[in-house]
């Protein structure tokens, strides 16, 4: 099973570290390290055939929230790494699944089309994001919803997933 890095939290035993990536198991229940916001290392980066699974509920009378796979492990509160290779933003007003990437800190046009919405307020959904060569393929509850072709090229940099808004976190995989 893939193994993510959660970022060390004021409760870390070592406070003087909270600043560096602590191993969390995938495999594990560990509600407390998946609070929102969340940002945990991708142990070895992105790469053909390697998957990251997000599964959580929508808050009741959602905003929005999005899932990022970035390129570095900074920490919560710092701003956003130069480059974002996949950006998934939910928007419940406008019942929107977007998506985009920054590239050397410039962001690229967000996509849009979607055969469908697939979140429903105080329910739960599973994300599957699937790295192949060429691009990410996004499956939500099982249905693959779009392809996103990546615009950052050295997949293994991408090795810090990000999770932010109005949801809660139950499992990462």
């Amino acid at each position: 099973m893939a193994e993510l890095r959660t970022l060390a939290t004021s409760d870390h035993p070592n406070k003087s570290d909270r600043n560096k990536c602590s191993p969390i198991s995938l495999d594990q229940e560990v509600v407390q390290r998946l609070s929102v916001p969340f940002s945990g290392r991708i142990r070895g980066g992105m790469r053909p055939g390697k998957k990251i699974i997000v599964m959580g509920i929508v808050n009741p009378e959602p905003d929005s929230f999005d899932i990022s796979l970035a390129c570095g492990c900074g920490t919560v509160d710092e701003a956003p790494p130069t480059d974002v290779a996949l950006e998934l933003c939910v928007k419940f007003e406008y019942l929107q699944f977007l998506r985009k990437a920054c590239v050397s800190g410039t962001w690229g046009d967000a996509e849009k089309l979607i055969p469908y919405f697939p979140f429903i307020e105080d329910q739960p959904f599973r994300i599957e994001i699937r790295c192949e060569l060429l691009r990410f393929r996004v499956f939500v509850d099982g249905h693959q919803l779009f392809d996103f072709y990546h615009r950052v090229q050295s997949l293994l940099d991408i090795d810090t997933l990000r999770i932010n808004g109005s949801l809660t976190i139950t499992k990462l995989g």
